[in-house]
């Protein structure tokens, strides 16, 4: 009888502490989710009323807008090598060609 009572209440117990999980923590959190980005890209953003201007763009010939075009697209296909920066300044074999006092 008393192994039955012992076993009950831990399986109860585990069974309330499984449920738990499913409870919401961040009820405050929550309700401002998202609140950070939306900021952050409003401060970035010179004008916010960019999207509503439908006027053609003025200013750029079209060869020279679609070779800029062309040159970003090829920056991915081929990204410019990068020096190592490991090695700069390592290795020269020099030294400052004073004496020791």
């Amino acid at each position: 009888m008393r192994i039955s009572i012992f076993v009950a209440s831990l399986s109860s117990f585990f069974v309330l502490l499984t449920l738990t999980g499913c409870v919401t923590e961040t009820p405050n959190l929550d309700t401002h989710f998202g609140e950070a980005v939306n900021a952050a890209k409003v401060q970035q953003t010179i004008n916010l009323e960019a999207s509503k201007n439908i006027n053609p763009i003025t200013g750029l010939d079209g060869e020279a807008a679609n070779a800029a075009v062309d040159r970003y697209h090829r920056s991915f296909v081929q990204p410019p090598v990068t020096p190592n920066v490991f090695n700069i300044g390592v290795g020269s074999g020099g030294s400052s060609g004073g004496t020791a006092p």
